[in-house]
């Protein structure tokens, strides 16, 4: 069987280890037809975001079950907080994302206009069939499907990037979604930590589960947000989230779902930043100085100083000396290995030394 790969490619993009944070804007439940979709790609795009994800669906071969009831939350006021659980079918809700494939592609071709990724969720074969039509680079599986394995085969089939969402799914059926697509060819994989609910209740995230998921199947790991806020995504960075996926909205009191976990476009540019800024801050697993790093650290340590005139020949230990800054001379800790060495010149009181005052150790003498 095919081993899943370390990195992924995402177009011109590597995801993955070594690779900065790829930052997906989900507009898939908070947009309501063509041009609310393309102004929320426009603020995407300017906020400097890599990806645009959107939800490719038809309800009326979905939902089965035109009365199922679907329970989610709505913040009705920004200063307290405040907020209702809302009820309805969850037909009509799915309904107000639905669009037909004329408009798909002019959302699509809006997006690649504006230089970001295009990619959505699919339910149904033929969508997948849609979206390689389109020259999508990936493709997400809802967690709804994991055990779709039908669909998931036809997904890997299609040699695009398969992202796997895994919220309420067990290990076990994670790795089996995860050897179908390789069984196919494919190891262009990433799987998403996605915790459920509209939003998530913080005790559910379980962000911890990010490095073992990297550690278990050796391939990129994404973190979908499911909270107000972006504090767990930062927080998923720093655990080695290879992507995360964020929904956004014009206004977070809109009643529908979705919209109260989201951010606005006035946050969009700062939760962008916010993830660069903690990369640069994370830096790299090893102990590197910079060269301002070396300069600032010379101007604060210590240098060996002469207390006293000292004639040529003198060994370094009998003499006087005191140690003051800056450090560009003869460190402390290095005069401690020096201590037999000998004056290769007459030298006077507040001189600093250097290895170059020095001539050899007595025992060389």
């Amino acid at each position: 069987m095919k081993k899943a790969a370390r990195t992924v490619r995402f177009g011109s993009r590597e995801i993955g280890e070594d690779h900065p944070c790829f930052v997906t804007f989900e507009a898939g439940p908070t947009h309501d037809g063509v041009e609310s979709a393309k102004r929320l790609i426009d603020a995407a795009a300017e906020a400097g975001a890599d990806a645009i994800k959107f939800q490719i669906l038809d309800p009326d071969r979905l939902v089965a079950d035109r009365r199922q009831m679907f329970r989610y939350d709505v913040l009705l006021d920004r200063e307290t907080g405040a907020t209702e659980t809302v009820e309805e079918p969850l037909y009509d809700i799915l309904r107000r994302r639905a669009l037909e494939p004329a408009q798909w592609r002019e959302v699509k071709a809006h997006a690649d206009r504006r230089g970001l990724a295009f990619f959505a969720t699919v339910g149904f074969e033929d969508e997948i069939a849609f979206l390689e039509e389109l020259g999508c680079a990936s493709i997400k599986i809802a967690s709804a499907d994991v055990n779709h394995l039908p669909l998931i085969r036809r997904a890997a089939r299609s040699g695009m990037c398969i992202q796997l969402d895994t919220g309420r799914s067990t290990l076990g059926e994670i790795e089996t979604a995860i050897d179908t697509i390789l069984e196919e060819g494919n190891d262009q994989i990433i799987v998403h930590q996605c915790p459920s609910g509209y939003p998530a209740r913080v005790d559910s995230i379980n962000l911890r589960i990010i490095p073992t998921l990297k550690r278990m199947f050796e391939l990129p790991v994404a973190y979908s947000d499911h909270t107000p806020g972006w504090e767990m995504d930062i927080a998923a960075v720093a655990l080695g989230a290879d992507l995360v996926e964020k929904t956004i909205t014009f206004d977070r009191t809109t009643r529908s779902v979705e919209h109260i976990m989201s951010i606005e476009p006035g946050e969009m540019r700062a939760f962008v930043r916010a993830i660069r800024d903690l990369e640069r801050a994370l830096g790299v697993p090893r102990h590197v100085l910079t060269p301002e790093e070396r300069r600032a650290r010379d101007a604060i340590r210590r240098s060996v100083h002469l207390l006293e005139d000292s004639p040529s020949g003198a060994r370094l230990g009998d003499l006087r000396v005191e140690f003051r800054r800056p450090g560009h001379g003869i460190g402390p800790d290095l005069y401690e290995r020096l201590l037999d060495f000998r004056l290769a010149r007459d030298l006077p009181a507040g001189h600093r030394l250097s290895l170059a005052d020095l001539a050899g150790s007595a025992e060389g003498a």
